[in-house]
């Protein structure tokens, strides 16, 4: 399950920074890469912090491994992978590039999915085809 910010609750604790680290499984849906799947779920490590005007800024990393067919030679392979993730969530509508949140909750999920699509290889190679 991906955890919310309470950002009203937050504010009302004069609570302005904090942490989270959680897993989920990631959507398999994400994946272009023919042959291969998620291996592990994907961990988070996020730190945020709320602003005078109640805009949340979150940083931090999620971690996953795929495993699968070598894009190359087809032996089964797998690796891990770490990405860095950094967002600003608006107390409103989106725009351009930030996240936006209503009713003094930020939910994660859209951003998550957003990062694991990012951090994802354009194919998956075995250490053999990775050397030539």
């Amino acid at each position: 399950m991906i955890p919310e910010i309470d950002v009203r609750s937050c504010i009302a604790r004069k609570s302005y920074a904090g942490e989270l680290e959680f897993s989920f499984e990631a959507e398999d849906g994400l994946l272009d890469i023919p042959f291969v799947s998620f291996s592990s779920p994907v961990t988070a490590r996020l730190r945020y912090e709320i602003f005078e005007d109640d805009a949340v800024e979150v940083k931090g990393s999620i971690s996953f491994s795929l495993k699968g067919a070598c894009s190359r030679c087809l032996a089964e392979t797998e690796e891990a992978f770490t990405h860095e993730a950094e967002a600003l969530f608006l107390p409103a509508e989106p725009l351009g590039e930030e996240y936006g949140y209503s009713g003094g909750v930020v939910r994660l999920k859209e951003f998550l999915r957003d990062t694991v699509a990012f951090a994802l290889p354009a194919r998956l190679l075995c250490d053999n085809c990775k050397e030539e």
